[in-house]
């Protein structure tokens, strides 16, 4: 897996959107058992501290030191540096096991593998991202898109056409189960948009390269077309691969 977030951790947990109830509702449908569960490359947290609402334990792990000082906090969550695809876990041991917004940076095999032998027999596996914002006014979602394409495209890790085409080119060693789609719906200002394309692996690249960030590029059009107190909609579609572990 690649560490990308440590040097924007802080800018991670504060700007990058939150995934919908329903997302968590569907899950706790499926699950065998509400004993264990466990959120790999966890970042700051954001699935573990929903889960730790309806597990006994989550254990939640994560290759950067920096993404885990910002992680959110509950007496049921234990937070440890541990790659993904090799954990220090025993067999049979979860419930549900969950990844969000990481999959496409995963040696997908070993993952699976990992996932399988740490996994109780009918465990559920979900691995989640959502894909590019559409918002609601025209003229600033095409502010976004010419930021995104015409900036930081060149800066983006190849990594990044699992999630345009959902995860369908990596493998999933699971039984199959029904999935479904989900959205993120929010309402940014402008300083939230920004702090969102801060956090981006590209714009970091970008930086890394050019010893400047590009935001520099898209806050002037962004202030021309949204005003720094009005909120717009901000729409995540957000798509699910799931499993069931295979014993």
């Amino acid at each position: 897996m690649k560490d990308l977030f440590s040097n924007q951790a802080a800018t991670y947990a504060r700007y990058r959107p939150t995934y919908p109830q329903e997302l968590y509702e569907w899950l706790l449908e499926r699950v065998p058992g509400r004993e264990r569960a466990l959120d790999s490359a966890t970042g700051n947290g954001q699935a573990a501290a929903a889960l730790a609402d309806y597990f006994t334990e989550v254990e939640a792990t994560d290759l950067s030191e920096g993404q885990l000082a910002q992680a959110v906090q509950r007496d049921n969550i234990h937070y440890r540096v541990s790659r993904s695809e090799e954990t220090p876990f025993p067999d049979n041991h979860f419930d549900l096991m969950t990844m969000a917004q990481a999959f496409h940076w995963m040696d997908a095999p070993r993952y699976c593998a990992e996932m399988n032998r740490v996994g109780r027999p009918g465990a559920i596996v979900a691995c989640w991202s959502y894909k590019f914002p559409l918002a609601a006014d025209s003229v600033v979602n095409k502010v976004i898109r010419d930021f995104y394409d015409g900036v930081t495209g060149p800066y983006w890790e190849p990594e990044r056409r699992h999630v345009d085409n959902d995860y369908a080119e990596l493998a999933f060693d699971f039984d199959d189960i029904e999935t479904a789609r989900f959205e993120s719906v929010l309402h940014w200002k402008r300083e939230e948009l920004l702090g969102y394309f801060a956090s981006w692996s590209a714009t970091q690249k970008y930086i890394r390269l050019n010893g400047h960030s590009p935001l520099v590029h898209v806050e002037g059009p962004l202030s021309e077309v949204l005003p720094a107190d009005v909120p717009v909609e901000v729409r995540f579609p957000l798509f699910l691969k799931a499993g069931r572990v295979r014993k």
